[in-house]
């Protein structure tokens, strides 16, 4: 009874018998041993004023509704929460990306990308879920294998423009042969919008010059994925993309349909 009361009386976990305490029951018992709250209250460390740390993990449970929903959360929607600050959200928002990182290949080196059908699932893995809209480039060597995942450009759907100055800067930075580009559509619809088309023809007429090579541009949804390639767009943008007058088309590394 005591112990409930001076629990009570102090909301602040340091008020806890230490083998109560969140952080100290993990290093003892291990991870698995806590809640959802517990495990979100050692990222945020510390609570607000009649707030526990705990408590604050629960509150946001319950306005997001999950961890997942709530780590896929844009960060104006953590930042809104009250005794949620800046750090305390980027500590959050750093865990998610752990967790997206070590779901993909840890060794990129290693990693190959043999068929469009791959890119689309290395990509599902890395854009699926997020409540922003993004802008990645993949840049691959000859035997397209990956040397950069980069991140290009990021925002809401009407924003988000990616600098061909910067893709093509990177491929050169990265001493990469192609590339394939990929964006997500948070609405959940995997189609070719006008804009991608014509983003799409800007990236070949922008590469091309340089001998760089656009394999495929992927958009990601909830469950779906859409391929240039696959579709035949890609095909198409780049005779659009053929100097008038010229009649044979520039050899490009395809990763259409197959393993190579």
């Amino acid at each position: 009874m005591k112990r409930m009361a001076a629990r009570t009386k102090s909301k602040g976990i340091v008020s806890w018998p230490q083998e109560e305490r969140p952080r100290e029951r993990l290093l003892s018992r291990g991870a698995q041993a806590l809640t959802d709250a517990e495990l979100v209250a050692i990222l945020v460390r510390v609570g607000f004023k009649g707030t526990s740390a705990v408590e604050l993990g629960r509150q946001l449970l319950k306005r997001f509704g999950s961890l997942r929903a709530m780590v896929e959360a844009p960060v104006i929607a953590l930042l809104e929460v009250k005794g949620l600050k800046g750090a305390k959200a980027a500590q959050l928002l750093a865990a998610m990306e752990i967790a997206r990182r070590v779901a993909v290949p840890a060794q990129r080196s290693e990693l190959v990308i043999k068929s469009t059908t791959g890119a689309a699932e290395y990509l599902r893995e890395r854009m699926c879920g997020l409540s922003e809209e993004q802008f990645r480039v993949l840049y691959l060597n000859r035997r397209h294998a990956l040397l950069e995942d980069a991140l290009i450009a990021q925002g809401s759907v009407e924003s988000v423009r990616p600098s061909l100055r910067t893709i093509v800067a990177r491929a050169l930075q990265a001493n990469a042969s192609a590339l394939i580009a990929a964006h997500n559509h948070p609405s959940g619809v995997a189609e070719a919008s006008e804009s991608d088309r014509l983003l799409t023809q800007d990236m070949i007429t922008a590469t091309r010059p340089l001998g760089l090579k656009l394999l495929d541009h992927v958009i990601v949804a909830a469950d779906t994925t859409f391929s240039f390639a696959d579709s035949g767009l890609l095909d198409e943008l780049e005779l659009l993309c053929l100097a008038p007058g010229d009649s044979r088309r520039q050899p490009r590394l395809s990763l259409r349909n197959q393993v190579i």
